[in-house]
């Protein structure tokens, strides 16, 4: 297993962090190269709800299927990653901060594919990875702080 952990405050409340996490679909506003969808006939929202995401450019990646494991709204958010490359569990976590702001929490624990050759190849890829995670992230809140409802920045 591998912990990934980022966070940063938005402008923004709790609700309206949570609201903009969970509209899954619009993820892929945000999160580079990934597309995000609630498989037919399933629920994204509450524990057992369903989700898939395909990361890569045009055909070439792969697909991410999650099962919610926790949903305590507005301010978590657990899912268990079921898909053949990605597995492990992510934690979305909601807090609220001074002013009004919101502080937005996103860890992964991965269990790399591959063994050895899995854990060799992702001290080559982690930087690159956590570089990308967290411009997503930045996007996020710029996202949600442009929202009307958004907490005015000072």
């Amino acid at each position: 297993m591998t912990h990934l952990e980022l966070a940063l405050d938005i402008a923004a409340t709790p609700e309206q962090v949570f609201a903009a996490l969970v509209d899954w679909e619009s993820q892929g506003e945000w999160m580079l190269g990934t597309r995000v969808w609630v498989p037919k006939g399933a629920t994204g929202v509450g524990v057992g709800g369903q989700l898939a995401a395909f990361t890569g450019i045009g055909r070439i990646g792969f697909l991410d299927t999650m099962t919610i494991t926790r949903w305590d709204e507005p301010h978590r958010v657990d899912v268990v990653h079921t898909g053949r490359v990605v597995r492990g569990t992510g934690t979305f976590v909601v807090e609220a901060a001074a002013e009004g702001r919101a502080r937005f929490v996103w860890a992964e624990d991965l269990d790399l594919p591959l063994g050895a050759l899995g854990r060799v190849g992702w001290l080559a890829v982690r930087p690159f990875f956590v570089a990308g995670v967290r411009r997503s992230l930045h996007r996020f809140a710029q996202l949600v702080e442009q929202q009307p409802s958004g907490v005015q920045s000072s």
